[in-house]
């Protein structure tokens, strides 16, 4: 008898503690949830507020007096459709290339009939570690001719060491088996590559787009360095001017009316994040179904 009623206050203590646990649990997530969404939401409203509302402080979650001038102001900005193609061009262009680069030395490195793949598999990782430093590397850039080059921000990029460290673990995942049977059958090693090897990484290769594309989309350092033309400015070192320096450039150089020149500047800042965010937001759910499956390669072994 005791010892049934000792069973039963032990489950139901059990029982109470993995309940306490879980809602820990999900309040921690909630927590989390709005310290990451509600500053966001808060940009957004902000943007499509009055600009009296937000001079007054009115704004706190939701928006105050829907009003889409400011964001009609930024819009018919010239500047920023240009850096927006720019930008659009660099982020293609770049993780087109870098997934194909980042593949090919991958793919070698992976294979133990390589005779090379212990050196180069040093020097990979010695890379991650030590470098020229920024001074070299802009003394080669410039010699090379790429300074102000639409290039300069595609080529010095082109692999991430990294990158291809994971790549290279998901090539090591393949069955031996399937690369020699295809030898057997006659097929080189580029058609392994392409026909067998990356297809069977596709969730791999997916992260890694998402990985360089929002790599190559942020990248304003490389501009601020390289890039003196403003027509070959990206989104990111426009953006980086507006909040920085003066946001009046845009309310200066538009076609607006006094009420909009008025306006908080602060709410055009808003407005020009807003722009640049929506389209990597746009992008992410392509890829979010290999996000979890690529991001856990190598986490659970045997």
């Amino acid at each position: 008898m005791n010892s049934v009623k000792f069973k039963k206050r032990r489950e139901f203590h059990g029982s109470f503690g993995d309940k306490a646990f879980d809602a820990l649990i999900w309040l921690f997530l909630a927590v989390a949830v709005i310290v990451c969404v509600y500053p966001f939401i808060y940009v957004l409203s902000v943007s499509i507020s009055s600009g009296q509302a937000v001079n007054q402080g009115r704004v706190v979650l939701l928006p105050v007096d829907l009003n889409f001038e400011a964001l009609k102001t930024v819009l018919e900005y010239k500047q920023l459709w240009i850096s927006y193609g720019n930008t659009f061009f660099y982020t293609v262009v770049g993780t087109i290339f870098n997934v194909i680069f980042t593949c090919l030395a991958a793919y070698p490195l992976s294979r133990k009939s390589f005779c090379l793949r212990k050196q180069m598999n040093f020097l990979l990782a010695f890379t991650m570690y030590f470098s020229g430093g920024l001074i070299p590397v802009y003394i080669v850039i410039t010699k090379l001719g790429l300074y102000d080059s639409r290039l300069v921000m595609i080529v010095p990029v082109l692999i991430s060491a990294y990158n291809v460290m994971i790549c290279r673990s998901a090539f090591e995942s393949i069955s031996e088996s399937l690369f020699e049977e295809a030898a057997i059958e006659g097929a080189n090693d580029f058609y392994i590559l392409t026909r067998i090897a990356v297809p069977l990484i596709k969730p791999t290769l997916a992260v890694l787009t998402l990985y360089y594309a929002v790599a190559r989309y942020n990248d304003f350092f490389s501009a601020m360095l390289y890039i003196s033309d403003s027509s070959k400015e990206p989104l990111q070192v426009f953006l980086r001017r507006i909040l920085l320096q003066a946001s009046m450039e845009i309310t200066q150089t538009t076609n607006i009316n006094m009420g909009a020149l008025a306006q908080s500047t602060i709410q055009v800042r808003y407005v020009c994040i807003v722009v640049s965010v929506v389209p990597i937001m746009l992008v992410v759910p392509l890829v979010q179904k290999y996000l979890v499956q690529g991001t856990m390669l190598g986490a659970v072994k045997g």
